[in-house]
């Protein structure tokens, strides 16, 4: 932690988007960029977690300036690239693969990620390889195609906040389903689905304390990336 070094925090209008100041001095991202984001409600939040601080700074309570750094200094220098590695995650998407056809939590993926799974297949028009087991198979290019598609339009801190969200589900259609929802609680209905092994396993098993705290801290994290991009989309 280091000691602050401000006082107030104001929310500026600048070229091309907001700007968080400390003390009239505009915050710049880890890489030396101005951090300027393209929305005053993701703005607002980041001057937020600025405010939160008290006599000392602590680095892991700035999530989303983290989030607004990696956008700008990483994703944005490379869209292509980011989109690359987010499509490598449907090649073996958590959804697509199923335990055994004669196993019990089979029948539990059937009725939990089935219809995640068809819903997501109906509305882009396209279809997923379901795999029962380990061993991998490929997914048809042209559902490659619709991803990557999905992910091009994206601007670079929808992006970042899609690679968090990603990583955290271990599946990318998730991730976009969560992007697409209506509803406020359409994305934290998608997590806990995700999540369905890991439940079975702790239902069969017996809950580890450790384990629960690790699965919330992801949840939390997953839930916040998604605030992140709602917050940064334009519209």
């Amino acid at each position: 932690m280091i000691r602050r070094f401000y006082e107030d925090v104001t929310l500026a209008a600048v070229a091309g988007g907001w700007q968080v100041q400390l003390d009239g001095r505009g915050v710049k991202t880890v890489g030396g960029a101005a951090q300027i984001v393209p929305t005053q409600a993701l703005g607002e939040a980041l001057a937020a977690e600025w405010r939160r601080q008290g006599e000392k700074i602590d680095p892991a309570s700035l999530p989303m300036r983290d989030m607004a750094d990696y956008a700008i200094d990483v994703v944005a220098s490379d869209p292509a690239a980011t989109v690359q590695r987010l499509v490598v995650y449907a090649e073996t998407d958590t959804l697509c693969y199923r335990a055994d056809p004669d196993a019990p939590l089979y029948k539990r993926q059937q009725e939990v990620w089935e219809p995640l799974l068809t819903a997501f297949e109906s509305a882009h028009r396209t279809a997923f390889v379901r795999v029962s087991g380990v061993v991998h198979r490929p997914q048809p290019a042209s559902a490659m195609v619709v991803l990557q598609e999905r992910l091009r339009v994206l601007d670079p801190f929808v992006l970042a906040a899609a690679e968090t969200m990603t990583t955290l589900a271990a599946s990318l259609i998730t991730t976009l389903a969560a992007l697409d929802a209506s509803h406020e609680d359409e994305p934290r209905a998608l997590w806990q689905a995700v999540c369905l092994e890991e439940e079975w396993q702790a239902d069969l098993w017996g809950r580890d304390e450790e384990a629960e705290e690790r699965r919330a801290r992801r949840e939390a994290d997953f839930l916040r990336a998604f605030a992140f991009a709602r917050l940064a989309r334009r519209t």
